[in-house]
């Protein structure tokens, strides 16, 4: 999750060396919002993606849906800067990007976490069509993968966000066992330390987004894998900016949902 934080994606690229076809990079949603530079994270992603296909690699977060671009910054960002058909084209884009990536077949990457379904498998996520789904909508497979959140207490307990759900440890551990994985990666939420491994191990949260909306006195993180597959957990602090709010081009200064 960079959310608009331009200055702190390019100190990741500062720490962490820039993306290249033997050094790839995979953001786990949540480009756009919040920040007052969601465009040019975008478009410097994007050109990315087209210099290095096999470098760089996206999922699909909350944040990029029009109802949540709409409400903070986004989309007005697009009109301020550029015109309103960028924001068109942008959208359209968002709901091609994948909503999870397999990581070795041991680490599920994906922004919000699980489901309310405990049959729900690798191949339901496979099989589901981005393309004619376009946004999540309220219930559904997309909506969870992409607003669910993790819980301390075992089952299922309603969200705190009013949308989707929250998962227990013993949630996640079925899921794993059902589908031969080690742990899922997933975002969505501040972590004070950059990042946390909850649920036994098998659920770790990764927050890319120090200093969050610059109210928050978090760290950021991103997590290496290098080729055995190990996890190795780097966390940086917030850089300077130019001296422009967040939410700049919101049209609601609405702060109740990530």
């Amino acid at each position: 999750m960079i959310v608009g934080q331009f200055f702190d994606l390019l100190e990741i690229f500062r720490l962490n060396g820039f993306p290249s076809d033997t050094h790839a990079y995979l953001f786990n949603g949540d480009f756009v919002d919040r920040g007052s530079w969601s465009t040019e994270i975008a478009l410097l992603l994007y050109a990315y993606k087209w210099l290095r296909p096999n470098g760089l690699f996206l999922n699909r977060g909350n944040h990029e849906t029009d109802d949540m671009n709409k409400v903070y910054g986004f989309e007005g960002e697009c009109r301020a800067k550029y015109n309103e058909t960028l924001f068109k084209v942008f959208s359209e884009s968002f709901s091609a990007l994948p909503l999870a990536t397999l990581i070795g077949s041991k680490y599920l990457v994906l922004h919000g976490g699980l489901f309310s379904n405990d049959k729900t498998t690798l191949d339901d996520i496979r099989k589901l069509n981005r393309h004619n789904q376009k946004q999540p909508g309220q219930q559904g497979l997309m909506m969870e993968m992409l607003w669910t959140d993790p819980q301390t207490e075992p089952g299922r307990g309603p969200s705190k966000r009013g949308v989707g759900l929250q998962f227990g440890p013993d949630v996640t551990k079925r899921f794993c066992e059902n589908n031969g994985l080690e742990a899922i990666i997933r975002s969505h939420e501040v972590r004070m330390n950059g990042y946390e491994v909850e649920h036994d191990g098998r659920c770790i949260t990764v927050f890319s987004a120090p200093k969050y909306c610059d109210t928050t006195e978090n760290k950021g993180a991103f997590i290496k894998i290098g080729p055995e597959l190990k996890l190795d957990y780097q966390v940086f602090d917030a850089v300077p900016h130019p001296d422009i709010k967040p939410m700049a081009y919101a049209q609601s200064s609405l702060m109740s949902m990530m």
